[in-house]
């Protein structure tokens, strides 16, 4: 019984101790001798709090903006291959009388979002254009995509798309005012969601 108390009064010592006692900090901040000009962190041409600045802007705009200009075999988002994509042309047989289809597809990318290239569009068969969205807005492509063929993997939709998102893509896509005005009616759409987008040319 006595080895038992003699263990608790240890225990009880050493969690006071803990407890009362100040410790050291793990990172300590030492002085900068006189004379000697404070470096931030492991760039001193960085100005202090810009990066902070920066990361809170990012995470606010949600994924980096930043994205590099085309170039083929570039993959965003999931990695693509082109091995079992589809031409755009063939999407409607793909799709059948279902509203929705997971497909990849391969086509020409004709317009881009030039705000953030958080959109772009392939043609349809029919002449029109299919929209494509990026999963959880989790990536963006580059704005100068346009001209560039592609393979996206992800969902084929047949939606209704309401006429103020209509108006807020073409206002992206830098049209005039006049031409986002005209747009008044909601309108039938053909509209992906991609997990990935790879550049093929």
């Amino acid at each position: 019984m006595k080895y038992f108390l003699s263990f608790v009064g240890v225990l009880v010592a050493i969690l006071l101790y803990i407890r009362f006692v100040p410790s050291a900090p793990i990172n300590p901040v030492l002085p900068v001798p006189q004379g000697q000009e404070e470096v931030n962190g492991h760039n001193s041409e960085v100005p202090k709090g810009a990066s902070e600045a920066a990361e809170r802007e990012e995470e606010a705009e949600g994924p980096s903006t930043r994205v590099a200009p085309a170039a083929p075999g570039q993959t965003y988002g999931a990695v693509v291959t082109p091995a079992g994509a589809v031409p755009m042309s063939a999407l409607n047989v793909a799709l059948g009388t279902r509203d929705s289809a997971r497909v990849k597809l391969t086509g020409k990318a004709t317009a881009v979002c030039q705000a953030k290239g958080c959109w772009m569009t392939l043609p349809t068969a029919d002449g029109k254009e299919m929209r494509v969205r990026f999963r959880d807005y989790a990536f963006f492509v580059p704005k100068d995509l346009s001209g560039h063929t592609v393979v996206v993997s992800g969902w084929a939709h047949r939606s209704t798309v309401p006429k103020e998102e209509l108006r807020h893509y073409a206002q992206d896509a830098g049209k005039p005012d006049r031409e986002i005005a005209a747009i008044t009616q909601d309108e039938q759409q053909l509209t992906f969601l991609a997990d990935g987008v790879l550049v093929q040319d």
